[in-house]
């Protein structure tokens, strides 16, 4: 069965509280829910994490190499600012979306940069929450034509 790793960066542990007005008021327990039913509608299974530490999400990632299919990450700040997630993320040889809550290329300028992009299958941005279930369908699509 195919396995996804849905990664979540710094502040989003915040998420319902967190800047409403950009991120809205869904909490990243709903959206975990979320993605847990979406996942079952899809016959995939999921694991969801969440660290504020840039070396927590390497170590995720590395630990996804040989037990999930692909990765979402939402590596929030770090996004535009990890040499390290796009090396690890290069290492592990795993497809990987690329996740934002908010548009970053209609915010501040050093949030149009992305090394995540570099090696990310691809981007999905702007959407809100509804980003993740959207994510998860790119993804499976993407590894059922794959297999």
């Amino acid at each position: 069965m195919t396995s996804i790793l849905i990664l979540n960066g710094p502040n989003l542990n915040l998420l319902g509280t967190r800047q409403p007005e950009v991120y809205g008021h869904t909490t990243l327990a709903d959206i975990k829910a979320m993605c847990h039913e979406k996942a079952q509608t899809l016959g995939i299974t999921i694991a969801f994490e969440q660290s504020n530490s840039e070396g927590a999400l390497l170590d995720h990632i590395h630990a996804a190499r040989g037990v999930h299919d692909g990765i979402i990450l939402n590596a929030g700040a770090y996004t535009h600012t990890s040499v390290a997630l796009m090396d690890a993320i290069s290492s592990v040889g795993l497809p990987v979306v690329e996740l934002h809550l908010s548009n970053i290329h209609a915010r501040e300028e050093f949030r149009h940069r992305s090394y995540i992009a570099k090696v990310a299958l691809g981007v999905i941005c702007g959407f809100g929450a509804a980003g993740y279930p959207l994510a998860l369908e790119a993804l499976e699509g993407h590894l059922g034509q794959t297999e």
